[in-house]
């Protein structure tokens, strides 16, 4: 897809993102009915996310030749993501004792919604448990991403072993990689009636709790994309300049369709095709440090999910009148940062997270409810900044020695 085509679709896709808001707020019911235009438009980023991921990281794995090459190189990614999600989680820590936005708020509306009540009993250690399937097949009908990843990194990493008996294959999922790509790019032309149906409907079932945005839980939304909007436009353009060796501005506009779509959905794993396509062929990334590095951070680097972690306990606390100790505050920090690790790229999953969050420091889980009416919009806000986090960790990444001098 050239760069003409790209830039269109991406205004088409500001423009129904637009149109969408307006829609949903003045004609809530002919958005409704066409809400399924938009499921239809996710469902297909989904349906390609699976085979996807397996096939990229693969061919990544593959391609890097020497297993020691691949230790250095996952291990360089993983320091890497948790060191930005770990700055990501201190600049909401700061902000919202700064701000302390949960002060004089009442504690109205505390409940535990249905899915965090669903995930109560878990804990790290199940998210460890997760990485090794019992069952590849069905962890892939479960969209379970982290578990596929894992069996990916092994299948490639032994068929880089094989030498030439393991070429034939290598050729049939590199074959199985670039038509997926295609798909991608046709999927890419539904962009923004997708995107004007799935915004219409959302607004149009939330349009009282976007006036409730506006009163009661102003001052927590804008601490969270106060937060956001530090890590997304200083902390990570910083990075992506300086270890990444790339101009800011011009590889955020390369990178629109992907994070407009990230905004959209809500989930890294659907954006994860446009994500790819971006990187590779918009902002020309190393494909083998792409393929490797991306599908892992759409699953492990969180970093606006960790961030809203953070700066949503803090906010219950002060809700509940807990004065929470340095002590406590740092834990909330550990754990946002690991919890969001183990957070599905799929939409609420940061919410789910913070039981493990909350319950470390013993905060009741009846403060999620008095978040939970915001949540669907800032859980889009915090998607698009995981994959801006995902797409620079591939430039860096891209331009370490492993990819630099080969």
């Amino acid at each position: 897809m050239n760069t003409r085509t790209g830039n269109l679709i991406l205004l088409g896709m500001i423009a129904g993102a637009i149109l969408g808001v307006l829609g949903g707020w003045f004609l809530p019911d002919v958005f409704l009915s066409l809400k399924f235009i938009g499921t239809l438009f996710l469902n297909a980023l989904r349906m390609i996310v699976v085979p996807l991921v397996v096939a990229s990281m693969i061919v990544g794995v593959s391609s890097l030749g020497d297993l020691r090459k691949l230790g250095r190189t996952a291990g360089k990614t993983v320091l890497f993501y948790f060191a930005t999600t770990s700055l990501s989680v201190l600049v909401g820590i700061i902000l919202v004792n700064l701000i302390r936005p949960g002060t004089g708020v009442e504690a109205f509306g505390a409940y535990v919604p249905d899915i965090v009540a669903e995930s109560t009993g878990k804990s790290l250690a199940d998210v460890f448990l997760s990485l090794i399937p019992t069952n590849i097949f069905r962890a892939a009908a479960n969209d379970d991403i982290l578990p596929l990843i894992v069996v990916s990194l092994l299948f490639g990493g032994v068929l880089a072993t094989l030498g030439e008996k393991g070429r034939p294959v290598l050729a049939v999922v590199e074959g199985i990689n670039e038509a997926i790509m295609k798909i991608v790019h046709l999927i890419i032309w539904f962009a923004p009636v997708g995107v004007l149906a799935l915004i219409g409907g959302i607004v149009a079932e939330n349009k009282e709790s976007i006036i409730e945005l506006a009163t009661s839980l102003a001052w927590y939304t804008a601490t969270v994309l106060l937060a956001l909007g530090i890590h997304a436009l200083v902390t990570l353009p910083l990075i992506l300049r300086f270890m990444g060796r790339q101009h800011p501005g011009r590889y955020f506009l390369n990178m629109g369709q992907a994070l407009a779509t990230a905004f959209s959905t809500a989930s890294s794993s659907a954006t994860l095709p446009l994500t790819m396509e971006a990187v590779e062929t918009k902002n020309k990334v190393d494909g083998r440090a792409a393929s490797f590095v991306l599908p892992l951070g759409a699953t492990i680097n969180m970093d606006g999910t960790a961030l809203y972690e953070a700066v949503a306990a803090l906010f219950i606390a002060q809700i509940y009148g807990v004065d929470l100790t340095i002590g406590q505050q740092v834990i909330i920090f550990m754990t946002a940062t690991l919890a969001s690790i183990g957070a599905a790229a799929i939409p609420h999953a940061g919410t789910v997270m913070m039981v493990l969050v909350l319950s470390a420091v013993g905060l009741p889980l009846e403060g999620i409810g008095l978040i939970w009416a915001v949540d669907w919009f800032l859980d889009r806000c915090r998607t698009t900044v995981n994959v801006w986090g995902d797409s620079i960790g591939a430039a860096v990444i891209g331009q370490t020695r492993d990819f630099r001098d080969n």
